[in-house]
């Protein structure tokens, strides 16, 4: 028996090939797995958390992969690639039909979170509703970009990948947009001083939005919309700006390489360190320095 921290799970005939690759963001658990499964086995699964299942790659040998629930047994995928929406708290079972290796993706869902950054309360009844063995090209296509931030050595912002994860959920639980949005008020100049001298003093590293939020008092949904009131510009944006302005300061200091302003800056490495700062700047870091000096 194996435990995800909000998840139990046992399996027979499933032996993991490599060590699993998992990311957090803002309301969601992202698990890519790798496994060798064997004719016959299979598993039993539950979770606290509401959870999308994801075949990305190797399911031609388990067409024949049986789900259920209490209320009963759901006919395998036909198509080797499938996902399985399980509602919070709902047991399932899986049987396997056919030897072979599969990758899949697992996204744990923390619905109050999400529930908060849309601002909106979702369906209660769309939340309780197993969707499996069904197959959704655009949610699939998504996925594969969430499945790719896990497994890739250098990253994207953690935006990035808050956006996808936003983005899935938004089309998994099918919802629309409000018709007269809340007009929400800016914040106010002592939120925004506080705020902005937070984003100043820890630029160099990447900052949640619910740890801004916090500063405010304010529901992260909320803390977005008023920032930007305030401001002109998201929360995101004004975050990449202040830590510009601080890779320009270490620029001008002849006394510091790339690599080393790469490391101080939070990049993954210099090529990385580049291709931000060229998005920024027009020009790359090395260029921007013999410019300066000119």
């Amino acid at each position: 028996m194996t435990f995800h921290p909000r998840m139990v799970s046992a399996t027979e005939g499933i032996r993991v090939l490599e060590d699993l690759r998992w990311r957090q963001w803002n309301g969601v658990v992202a698990d890519v797995w790798h496994v060798d499964c064997a004719r016959g086995g299979g598993g039993y699964y539950v979770s606290q958390d509401a959870r999308l299942f994801v075949v990305l790659e190797g399911g031609q040998g388990h067409a024949g992969v049986q789900l259920s629930t209490r209320s009963g047994a759901v006919e395998g995928a036909r198509a080797p690639l499938h996902m399985s929406y399980v509602p919070a708290e709902m047991p399932l079972w899986s049987r396997i039909e056919g030897d072979g290796k599969l990758r899949h993706l697992d996204l744990h869902f923390d619905v109050d979170t999400l529930s908060e950054r849309l601002g909106a309360r979702l369906d209660a009844g769309r939340l309780a509703t197993p969707r499996l063995a069904f197959m959704d090209e655009r949610l699939h296509a998504i996925a594969r970009l969430i499945a790719e931030e896990c497994l890739a050595p250098e990253a994207h912002h953690d935006l990035y990948g808050d956006g996808l994860v936003v983005a899935l959920f938004i089309d998994l639980m099918k919802l629309a947009r409000t018709a007269e949005p809340v007009r929400r008020s800016a914040l106010s100049a002592r939120q925004l001083r506080r705020v902005t001298g937070y984003i100043e003093e820890n630029c160099l590293r990447n900052i949640r939005l619910q740890d801004l939020a916090a500063l405010t008092d304010l529901s992260q949904s909320y803390f977005s919309h008023a920032f930007k009131a305030a401001t002109g510009i998201p929360p995101y944006q004004w975050h990449m700006r202040a830590r510009m302005r601080r890779v320009e300061a270490m620029l001008a200091d002849v006394e510091l390489t790339l690599p080393e302003i790469a490391v101080a800056a939070g990049f993954a490495d210099q090529a990385h360190f580049t291709r931000v700062f060229r998005r920024f700047a027009g020009v790359t870091p090395a260029a921007w320095r013999r410019a300066r000096r000119g």
